[in-house]
């Protein structure tokens, strides 16, 4: 079961999450915070595994928030929630140590998506900002091509090509006619083989060294 913690400062939003999130089968929401300093006390008492965290909120808000949750033993993973994609809210949160960010106006299961992948290690970034979050990094970090790249099979190849264009498990099974399943561990290998924790981190390398582009 993944213990979850939402925080909000919205009531409707915080809600809706916590809704949202108990509906599935292995989602336990154990919390529910206003604002950042509600969360740090909610977190220390209940240790979650993944934290849902709004940006802006009164007095502590969400950056601040996740920079203070990744000293806490467990340290949980935190998936940053926003109405703006920002640039300063994007890469505030994901520098401050978050491993997704999903727009608060993005379908349903993709919160559920942010969740368990965030579980896993995986991070998940809203498919609405993901070309200009790897645009950048691809720009600002550059470094010799890795040799894993090279070991991908065609099969991964086209798989990672879904990641590019923000595909969940669900929609790569579509994609490709394949079991959802099967696409999850075409993703984790991708990952293994790449050496990286997160999707993104995997789609960052496969554009800044050419194995895909915006026009796949």
């Amino acid at each position: 079961m993944i213990r979850v913690i939402v925080a909000d400062d919205q009531v409707a939003a915080r809600d809706g999450l916590r809704l949202l999130l108990t509906g599935e089968p292995d989602i336990e929401v154990i919390g529910a915070a206003v604002d950042g300093t509600e969360l740090l006390a909610l977190a220390r008492l209940r240790r979650p595994d993944v934290v849902l965290t709004d940006i802006r909120m009164p007095g502590m808000d969400g950056i601040g928030a996740i920079k203070r949750l990744r000293e806490l033993e467990p340290e949980p993973a935190v998936v940053a929630v926003t109405t703006f994609d920002l640039d300063e809210y994007l890469f505030g949160a994901l520098q401050a140590g978050a491993v997704g960010f999903v727009l608060k106006d993005s379908a349903p299961e993709l919160f559920v998506d942010a969740v368990r992948l965030a579980h896993r290690g995986q991070g998940l970034i809203d498919p609405q900002v993901t070309r200009r979050l790897v645009t950048r990094f691809a720009r600002t970090s550059p470094r010799p091509a890795p040799p894993e790249l090279a070991s991908l099979t065609p099969r991964e190849t086209e798989v990672l090509r879904g990641l590019a264009r923000g595909s969940t498990n669900a929609q790569l099974a579509e994609e490709l006619g394949i079991a959802a399943g099967t696409a999850k561990v075409h993703v984790e290998r991708i990952l293994a083989k790449l050496g990286v924790a997160t999707r993104v981190q995997a789609v960052i390398q496969a554009h800044k060294f050419g194995l895909v582009t915006w026009d796949d």
